[in-house]
């Protein structure tokens, strides 16, 4: 009969598996992977993303372990607000135990909107160089409850993989459809931002604040409004505030 596997053996496990992926070059989404699967194994979570900042106020998903996850970081990302932005800001972990208390505060939009969705915590933890922000890791679970003390410190080692492997990999050992997506998106939001910029005559900021408000009044994500300034079927006018 073989021995379970404590923590401290599966967190080696996967440095190790980490490390030897990096040294392989393999696929940065294989990568991550490895840490997303270990922070399920080894934390009462049911997901988990690890995120690129590119900017106070914007993210690039790069590794999410399923839908609601994915959700999770594109609802941040279209609202510009959430726990992962207030832990990248704040260089600290944002460690909300039960989501639904917190729908008057905090982020009320973005609780109000998630509610629609199987979460009930949330516990975002900054990815960071010294005083550098790199990007997030975002881990959520179904129902309330708290990550204990011990789980915490076994959060930190996870996100400490994660930094190392974001700080290894190079931006293109990134592959695959999923992330394909995610580029094609932010590079929409890149150029929507600039036609508004140009048509309406404001500063890139309240460009991508003029996108994130009229994504939120139709009731549609960021990247989606983007797309349609893209292709036509919206033109700057029609954002106006």
């Amino acid at each position: 009969m073989s021995v379970p596997e404590s923590p401290e053996e599966s967190l080696q496990r996967v440095w190790s598996a980490v490390a030897a992926a990096l040294a392989a070059d393999s696929g940065g989404a294989d990568v991550l992977a490895l840490v997303g699967e270990v922070s399920t194994h080894l934390l009462p979570v049911d997901g988990v993303s690890i995120s690129l900042a590119g900017g106070a106020r914007t993210r690039e998903t790069l590794y999410a372990s399923d839908e609601v996850s994915d959700r999770i970081q594109r609802l941040q990302c279209s609202l510009g607000e959430g726990p992962s932005f207030e832990a990248y800001e704040g260089r600290r972990p944002v460690l909300v135990s039960d989501l639904a208390a917190h729908r008057g505060s905090r982020w009320p939009v973005f609780a109000g909107e998630i509610g629609a969705y199987p979460v009930g915590a949330v516990f975002a933890f900054p990815l960071q160089r010294g005083a550098i922000g790199i990007g997030g890791v975002d881990l959520y679970r179904g129902e309330p409850g708290w990550l204990t003390a011990e789980e915490v410190t076994t959060a930190l080692r996870i996100v400490d993989i994660a930094t190392l492997a974001l700080l290894t990999l190079r931006v293109d050992a990134f592959h695959g459809e999923g992330v394909l997506r995610l580029s094609r998106e932010r590079a929409q939001i890149h150029q929507a931002t600039g036609m508004l910029i140009s048509g309406l005559g404001v500063s890139a900021e309240q460009a991508l604040a003029r996108l994130r408000a009229h994504a939120f009044a139709v009731g549609r994500m960021v990247d989606e409004i983007a797309d349609d300034l893209v292709s036509g079927r919206l033109v700057p006018a029609d954002i106006e505030l």
